[in-house]
């Protein structure tokens, strides 16, 4: 029972991160058609929590493997909680971004050490289906901001959206510091001092990280920009698209078990090597279906594009954390969500401009690109680190 509730305390903090981190986004419509941003502009403060993130995450992992999950997750959604709190009384779009920042730095704690968390209290036979359920967390987030944040920020301006931060950190702050248990692990001894760097001698996990980032492309940009994709090209009233987005994410979250399960029985990079080829064929699809202005067919295309996207996370995050080990399970991990939050904070301005030069359904076509150059990347084989 112990293992399952550390599994629901990880994806709760790792939901009040992704929150915090996707109420940006879905506040694009109003800072873009009632407050006269750009959408570049709007783009740099939706990407602004993703470069919070970046900057770390590396750090969180490193706390995580010294101290432990409980004390990290718990400090992180403490400070997050502030963060929400600036944000909430910012004076300008320049402060607003500065605390959208220092929120996203506090959401890597949970990015880094739930997964981490989650691997140390389960077997490997049954870690896919954990960490899938886990991966479930930033969807699920997403899903939660998407259906929460376009009728508060109608109802109640900025302020009223971002007030939903301010009450999951804090909630679930006091719940992780009540509930976390760190997991037993391999104590070092005098004849092992030190666990060997995994990123030595080996080119395992350089090639997962570049994997996922070329992943992570389509699905930050479907999750940043499909609202307003919804609403301004197909003419979707915003309380509906926000329901499809939300919708979508939430299909995306649930079939992240499923493909942990699937992991569990062909493999982690088996499973990726699959979800890059369907990667590439949904995104085609969805940029034909986007240039004939097909509402229905889109809206199909969308969902399913969606719930590929984020397919590849917890194959890919089981797999970084089977090979590194518990010793550097944090860190790399860590690396791990660097790298995909970097390509997200590049998301924003840079596919925003990109839709502004080409338009929607040019740019759906190009992601495809993403997918594409992450098949020849994919290790045929999985590796594990002996302790894992």
């Amino acid at each position: 029972m112990l293992p399952w509730i550390q599994l629901a305390l990880a994806i709760g903090a790792q939901l009040a991160g992704s929150v915090f981190v996707s109420t940006p986004a879905f506040l694009i419509p109003l800072l873009h058609g009632e407050r006269g941003l750009s959408l570049v502009e709007a783009g740099v403060l939706a990407g602004a929590p993703n470069l919070g993130l970046v900057l770390t995450l590396v750090a969180w992992g490193a706390l995580a493997d010294r101290i432990g999950e409980r004390v990290t997750i718990t400090a992180g959604l403490v400070l997050g909680c502030g963060a929400a709190l600036g944000a909430l009384f910012a004076d300008g779009y320049v402060w607003l971004g500065v605390f959208l920042l220092l929120g996203g730095m506090a959401a890597g704690s949970a990015s880094s050490a739930s997964g981490r968390l989650v691997v140390g209290w389960f077997a490997r036979e049954r870690r896919g289906l954990a960490m899938g359920i886990r991966q479930m967390a930033q969807p699920l987030g997403v899903t939660v901001a998407a259906l929460a944040v376009p009728p508060l920020a109608s109802a109640a301006g900025l302020g009223g959206a971002i007030l939903l931060s301010v009450i999951l950190t804090g909630v679930l702050a006091i719940a992780c510091v009540v509930g976390i248990r760190d997991p037993r692990r391999p104590a070092r001894t005098a004849e092992v001092p030190r666990a060997a760097n995994p990123y030595v001698g080996h080119g395992f996990l350089w090639r997962i990280h570049a994997v996922s980032i070329l992943l992570v492309v389509p699905q930050f940009a479907l999750s940043t920009f499909g609202l307003v994709w919804l609403v301004a090209e197909l003419r979707w009233p915003a309380l509906a698209a926000g329901a499809l987005v939300g919708g979508a994410q939430f299909a995306g979250a649930l079939g992240r078990i499923a493909v942990g399960v699937w992991s569990d029985r062909i493999g982690r990079v088996q499973v990726l090597r699959r979800v890059a080829i369907a990667g590439v064929a949904v995104l085609l699809a969805l940029a034909a279906v986007a240039g004939l202005e097909w509402a229905g067919p889109a809206a199909v295309a969308f969902v399913v594009a969606t719930c590929v996207s984020v397919a590849d996370n917890g194959p890919a995050f089981t797999s970084v954390a089977e090979f590194a080990g518990p010793a550097w399970s944090g860190r790399a991990l860590g690396i791990q969500n660097t790298g995909q939050f970097v390509a997200a904070a590049v998301v924003g301005p840079g596919i925003g401009a990109l839709i502004g030069l080409v338009g929607y359904p040019l740019a759906f076509a190009l992601l495809a690109l993403a997918p594409a150059a992450s098949w020849p990347l994919i290790p045929r084989h999985d590796r594990e680190h002996p302790d894992s």
